[in-house]
């Protein structure tokens, strides 16, 4: 397997870079996500192998201009416009073309696009930063964050009068969830199964039942219970 040479100088600016793009970002997806995500990618790459340079260069960039915190449509959800920047950003580096072109395509497949649509990330060095995205959904961090982007978009917490149980079918609409709680059941509470490496796995299984504990607990206290 080719292993590209690392370059620390642009690992520096690609840092400096999705600093100055998320720095402040109110919706979850900050610099903070963005560096959970790039420490994540290098502890699950130490225990699956791959491309570490491609590794961090995708973590770092994966969110670069996504749509859910630009404005964005319908029209814009393939990820394109970001991928976009992410190869500017890199040819500008000198990055070499093979490179850029696999960071690229991690940029442009790595979100959830829903249960049941299939998923586009076919390199191990992209399932490596998909699983620490998705990692980031889960457990505490993915709850807090599920509720600011909520409140980002003035979505309820919990609507009772939708079923819960259709939220269960493929029913993923990114923006248009009825409630954030609703949210955990069309797509947070699916990721433990769709993880890519064993590690990521074997990481997400603890924040997973963390997030059924909170569920338990919150419907309790929503029916006056506890």
């Amino acid at each position: 397997m080719y292993i590209s040479t690392y370059d620390s100088k642009v690992i520096h600016e690609t840092e400096q870079f999705a600093r100055s793009v998320h720095e402040g970002e109110g919706t979850g997806h900050d610099w903070h996500h963005i560096e959970r995500v790039w420490n994540s990618s290098k502890y699950i790459q130490k225990h699956e192998g791959g491309d570490l340079y491609i590794v961090e260069l995708g973590a770092m960039l994966h969110d670069i201009d996504d749509w859910k915190f630009q404005n964005g449509t319908v029209q814009n959800r393939n990820g394109t416009k970001g991928m976009n920047r992410a190869k500017i950003f890199l040819t500008i580096q000198r990055v070499p073309d093979s490179i850029n072109q696999q960071v690229c395509h991690i940029v442009e497949n790595i979100s959830f696009k829903g249960s049941g649509v299939e998923n586009k990330i076919k390199s191990l060095e992209g399932m490596i930063v998909q699983d620490a995205d998705r990692l980031d959904a889960l457990g505490a961090i993915g709850i807090a964050r599920a509720f600011a982007y909520g409140g980002s978009k003035a979505r309820m917490l919990y609507n009772p009068a939708v079923d819960l149980e259709k939220e269960k079918a493929d029913n993923y609409t990114k923006q248009f969830s009825p409630s954030t709680i609703h949210h955990f059941y069309d797509k947070l509470l699916l990721l433990k199964d769709k993880m890519n490496t064993e590690t990521g796995k074997r990481l997400a299984e603890q924040r997973h039942e963390f997030m059924k504990i909170y569920l338990e607990q919150f419907f309790k206290e929503w029916d006056a219970k506890a």
